[in-house]
């Protein structure tokens, strides 16, 4: 069974840094396709990062281009999320999610999901 713990979430100040971190288990984490969603209060969960298998391909929110960064690191079966000049309307919980196929922008282009971790960033 595939289990997902996120970690690194916390409250910043407008422009600050965090980073996310997703450690998976229970199957070879190399096999994944992985992503970042994430929802705010009142809102439906959306789509912020996703890199594929091989690593090679990555997708971003147009919300978040050129701030964030999601990157994977095999050898330690975690996905990360680096997210740089952070602003009030990223205050979200942070959900990472696991595919074993393409992957992809939708929530259910994903079958397995963690907890979620809170970033909250002050204005």
């Amino acid at each position: 069974q595939v289990q997902l713990v996120e970690s690194g979430g916390g409250l910043v100040q407008a422009g600050g840094s965090l980073r996310l971190s997703c450690v998976v288990s229970g199957r070879t984490f190399s096999s994944y396709a992985v992503g970042w969603f994430r929802q705010a209060p009142g809102k439906e969960r959306e789509f912020v990062a996703a890199r594929s298998r091989s690593g090679i391909s990555t997708s971003y929110a147009d919300s978040v281009k050129g701030r964030f960064t999601i990157s994977r690191d095999n050898a330690k079966n975690t996905v990360y999320l680096q997210m740089n000049s952070l602003e009030h309307e990223d205050t979200a919980v942070y959900y990472c999610a696991v595919s074993p196929t393409l992957g992809g922008l939708r929530t259910d282009d994903y079958a397995n999901w963690g907890q979620g971790t809170q970033v909250t960033v002050s204005s």
